[in-house]
């Protein structure tokens, strides 16, 4: 049984809308609460607080701001628990201190326990979700491919729509093609396989570059807010939001074609390989002093419009629901752009040779580069015993695991029940 993320949008009305808002805005404050508590309690009395110390307290929390008796006790919590992945995050050096949040950029809540928070009325398509702690039931729209039991749901408010993700627990099913591929992506040919196939870029984000520099244009003329001073003019916000509903749209599609790729690959293939990419250091900015930090900002931008990252992963959990195996070749000693795919031998190219001629005069290989790649990681993942894999595989899954040493619900209601047996163990 897998967990699968499912997202709807919501249709409100006016007055749940605003109990929505509400309830946004108080999270919103419970959110920033938590970090003033820690940030203060650390730096004048050297005390380091955790989240069971601030979940401990939030009964006495909730006689003071009478306010949060309203709210799921669920929900609360997990805005506690936000809080504090934040700070294992910093603490982990993956991301700065954390700040407090405006409440136009805290995007919502989660209700952790789908039988007391909230409850789906549906089979997976469109349907009702009722929100205990609000009062009501919301209409939403969208459908799963795969229903199951709904375990959490998180209400989010973005470009001015609220939308409900809901997770559910499920088996998933895929249909699973017998061929084998190899796969190569990049900014000038988005895929390449190994059957000679060229996916050109979609390029959503620069066909619509025009519009959003005439747009920023008609911003910067405008009002903006500043800290302490006034308010943004409400044509800055018009122009805003026309920008960010623009930008959610280049979003949306870049998404959809992800995912018919990666559907289209999955389906005839049983066997896929590709190489490791790790995206954050293809995409890092130029170094200070470079001459050319115009040019790597566009080679930047033509890689995230690609969504290569997001590619990869919808391909890999694509896989793994058809029960297909998925492979990467390790890019740094295999070298696949470099290496040819029948006599194996190292040629050397720049970034500006498109075409592989293999330097072997007995074999003398002639293909395109990305198609080549594609064709090396194919081989590799041919040659492979699945044993070695395995393990390789799990070896480098254990720094994933360090990131989320904090421990989720599960963990933590597994830490509950150990304290409660422990307890009752002593009384008896």
């Amino acid at each position: 049984m897998l967990t699968r993320r499912i997202t709807f949008r919501l249709y409100p009305s006016n007055s749940q809308e605003q109990k929505l808002f509400w309830a946004r805005r108080m999270h919103a404050y419970l959110y920033n609460a938590a970090v003033c508590n820690r940030k203060t309690q650390y730096q004048r009395l050297g005390h380091s607080v955790d989240y069971f110390e601030q979940q401990a307290s939030l009964p006495k929390f909730k006689e003071v701001w009478t306010e949060y008796k309203e709210l799921n006790a669920g929900s609360l919590q997990a805005t506690l628990k936000r809080v504090d992945f934040a700070f294992v995050r910093f603490f982990q050096g993956l991301g700065g201190y954390p700040k407090y949040r405006s409440i136009r950029k805290y995007s919502g809540w989660t209700y952790p326990d789908g039988r007391q928070g909230f409850k789906a009325h549906t089979e997976g398509k469109n349907g009702y979700l009722e929100l205990r702690d609000l009062g009501f039931k919301v209409q939403m729209r969208g459908q799963a491919r795969t229903w199951g039991k709904p375990t959490t749901c998180t209400i989010v408010y973005r470009s001015g729509k609220w939308y409900a993700s809901i997770t559910v627990r499920c088996f998933p099913t895929r249909k699973l093609g017998k061929g084998a591929i190899g796969l190569d992506f990049g900014c000038k040919t988005a895929i390449a396989d190994s059957n000679g196939k060229q996916v050109k870029p979609p390029k959503f984000l620069a066909n619509a570059q025009n519009e959003i520099n005439q747009l920023s244009k008609q911003l910067r003329r405008k009002r903006r807010p500043e800290k302490r001073k006034h308010k943004g003019s409400r044509r800055w916000k018009k122009v805003q939001s026309k920008i960010s509903k623009l930008k959610k749209k280049i979003a949306n599609q870049r998404q959809n074609w992800v995912h018919h790729q990666a559907v289209e690959i999955v389906s005839c293939n049983s066997l896929i390989a590709t190489e490791k990419l790790n995206i954050k250091n293809m995409t890092r900015k130029a170094k200070k002093g470079s001459k050319r930090k115009r040019q790597k900002a566009g080679l930047n931008r033509s890689m995230l419009d690609v969504g290569i990252g997001m590619l990869k992963k919808a391909i890999a959990y694509k896989a793994k629901e058809a029960g297909a195996i998925y492979l990467e070749a390790p890019t740094k000693s295999l070298k696949p752009t470099q290496r040819c795919a029948i006599c194996w031998k190292l040629t050397k190219k720049d970034l500006s040779d498109r075409l592989h001629v293999c330097s072997n005069k007995d074999c003398n290989h002639t293909e395109d580069r990305d198609v080549n790649a594609a064709q090396v990681c194919l081989a590799w993942a041919r040659g492979q015993e699945l044993s070695s894999l395995k393990t390789a595989d799990e070896s480098s899954s254990t720094r994933s695991s360090k990131v989320k040493s904090c421990g989720g619900f599960q963990q933590l209601a597994q830490v509950k029940r150990q304290k409660l047996m422990a307890q009752r163990s002593s009384h008896e």
